[in-house]
């Protein structure tokens, strides 16, 4: 059998100050010692031994070694490739490569003051598009942070439609982000920045919170039958088992009924069925309905809906805009039928045009949402429409 360790024996040197980085290595078994020049003379930086890496820093920036390493022991070494590491350095977390890369620079930096040498930064003094990138992304993570304490996030409401009666039954919560320096920024960015961190749990309480404040000022203003608002939930607040006491909490304080609040839940999440399925139970134990968001955005399966017991289903605007086509039409129908076969309201989003809310109407869809109802609106329009 083929061996993917290398031996080496007590004295043997692995690799000398100046060779170029030809890979790294896992020590499987031995002691190996770790130690540069210093001023002329010798000095031991570190001795490491089974299941630690060596030589890794000079293949990350492709710099000379700065450092011997020499088996203080009889070794079993495994040699890692050089492409084993810019593969994934190159699949990594633009984040955590800029924060890898500046802790190596101040590596080599004291490395070079210890041995009494000039300290050399490999690279173009230019930054490169990654690394500003990364930088960009983590100087815009703190101006959200920012954004929060200072409550400078709006929450805009997207109205949807009774079809039959042409009310407006509710409203989808909406965040938006007007930066001071950046302008409107992007909720598709700065949404994905927060998942990638805690961050989107701060988020959600926000959003949360200025929700059921709405509620109540809505019924403060006599608005009869009083709307639901729709809340989308991420990956992350899934996961947080708080998330339903923290919902409860906030409309117990403004005594407002569980039903005008409805959390969604995009059709990606309902692969984790336990969860969304625990989730539900309380919801429904309260009496919160619980959505299915983006139907037929390419994770449809039929046995989500056997298996979960969602109030309402969100009809992909892809499939509106196909309603002009037969095949379409015919499509949304069986939608529409299989969500009344459930018990389930069907909202389709996207709407549009006058015609696409009339087939809706004729096919017998309950709600529509979309630019022909609606766009987001802001708190000020909301009120001044009741």
């Amino acid at each position: 059998m083929q061996s993917y360790s290398e031996r080496y024996r007590t004295g043997d040197i692995l690799f000398a100050e100046g060779d170029p980085p030809r890979g790294a290595f896992l020590i499987e078994s031995g002691r190996v010692e770790i130690s540069t020049t210093q001023f002329g003379e010798r000095r031991v930086l570190a001795e490491l031994g089974p299941g630690m890496l060596l030589g890794e820093m000079s293949v990350i920036d492709e710099s000379p070694r700065t450092t011997t390493a020499r088996a203080l022991t009889d070794c079993m070494l495994t040699r890692i490739d050089a492409d084993q590491f810019a593969d994934r350095l190159a699949a990594a977390d633009p984040i955590v490569r800029a924060l890898l890369m500046s802790q190596l620079t101040r590596y080599r930096t004291m490395l070079a003051t210890l041995s009494g040498h000039a300290a050399v930064v490999r690279g173009d003094s230019a930054m490169s598009a990654g690394d500003a990138f990364a930088l960009d992304k983590i100087r815009l993570e703190s101006e959200l942070r920012t954004a929060l304490e200072r409550k400078e996030l709006e929450v805009r409401l997207q109205p949807i439609e009774e079809i039959i009666s042409g009310r407006i039954a509710g409203y989808e919560a909406l965040v938006r982000w007007s930066h001071p320096q950046r302008g409107a920024v992007s909720p598709s960015e700065f949404i994905r920045l927060a998942e990638e961190t805690s961050l989107i749990l701060p988020v959600g309480d926000y959003v949360l919170v200025r929700v059921c404040e709405m509620l109540a000022e809505l019924r403060r203003s006599g608005r009869e039958p009083l709307p639901f608002i729709a809340l989308n939930l991420s990956a992350r607040q899934l996961e947080d088992d708080g998330l339903v006491e923290r919902i409860l909490a906030q409309l117990r304080e403004r005594e407002l009924p569980p039903d005008r609040l409805k959390l969604e839940i995009t059709e990606s999440l309902v692969l984790d069925h336990p969860r969304v399925t625990a989730l539900m139970a309380r919801c429904h134990a309260v009496g919160m309905r619980v959505a299915l968001d983006d139907f037929g955005t390419g994770y449809s399966n039929l046995g989500a809906l056997l298996a979960l017991d969602f109030d309402q289903i969100k009809l992909d605007g892809r499939f509106v805009r196909a309603l002009g086509m037969q095949r379409g039409a015919a499509l949304v129908g069986v939608v529409v039928a299989m969500a009344r076969a459930l018990g389930c309201d069907l909202v389709a989003e996207g709407v549009e045009t006058r015609e696409q809310r009339e087939i809706l109407h004729r096919l017998g869809c309950q709600y529509a949402q979309g630019w022909l109802v609606g766009k987001p609106l802001a708190w000020t329009e909301v009120l001044n429409k009741n």
